[in-house]
């Protein structure tokens, strides 16, 4: 008798597409009144494999406060971080020295074959934050979650296709935990992959700062 195969924690090019298909449509359901989701299609110069079709999501023009205007007393004593709206980037229509601008990018890896996560943070005149100033408007718990996690350390790399460096949450152990994650231990059964990358998102959004509603995770949007 054959032995059962367990699924690996991994997703194929068109597998990432279709999820990717997936978490726009979702977050456009859950969030029409914030910044989307959105596919941008494209090639990279050094591709070698041959899919139909190539390409990220991106999530851009976020904006946040900075460090030190979000953690300024407020006049209602009953206020608290927890309370705010899942996620505290949103768009801001005035001009703000103090606002940090935060873009987002899922990239596929072809190498790891899982989704990556590059950001980079800028203020409102286009000086780019160092990672110094990113950690600075993270969350408590995002801090907590890089230092006691291996998989989920920040790195500054080449950005696959737009050439130029950003931040990255390296995806050494994604498959591991997306295994995890999704209960890839069922013998002869692989998860169902079109919810890979909302799966995947609740739990690098946090590393972030990027909370994630927990509508997302409803199969039936």
């Amino acid at each position: 008798m054959g032995g059962h195969c367990l699924w690996d924690g991994t997703l194929s090019p068109n597998d990432f597409i279709a999820s990717a298909d997936d978490l726009t449509k979702k977050w456009m359901a859950i969030n029409p009144n914030l910044p989307q989701w959105t596919w941008i299609p494209c090639q990279r110069m050094d591709v070698s494999c041959n899919t139909q079709a190539e390409g990220y999501l991106a999530l851009e023009n976020m904006y946040q406060l900075s460090a030190s205007e979000v953690n300024a007393p407020t006049d209602d004593e009953n206020y608290s971080a927890e309370e705010a709206p899942f996620d505290n980037a949103t768009l801001i229509q005035s001009y703000n020295d103090d606002m940090h601008i935060y873009d987002f990018h899922i990239v596929y890896s072809f190498s790891y074959q899982v989704p990556v996560l590059y950001f980079r943070g800028y203020r409102c005149d286009g000086h780019p934050l160092h990672l110094c100033d990113i950690e600075k408007d993270l969350p408590p718990y995002s801090s907590k979650i890089r230092n006691e996690s291996k998989w989920t350390f920040m790195t500054q790399e080449e950005h696959p296709y737009l050439c130029c460096p950003w931040y990255t949450l390296h995806p050494c152990g994604t498959s591991d935990w997306m295994k995890l994650l999704l209960g890839g231990d069922l013998p002869s059964k692989n998860p169902d992959m079109l919810h890979y990358l909302s799966a995947w998102l609740s739990v690098v959004g946090q590393t972030v700062g990027l909370r994630i509603p927990l509508e997302l995770h409803d199969k039936s949007i």
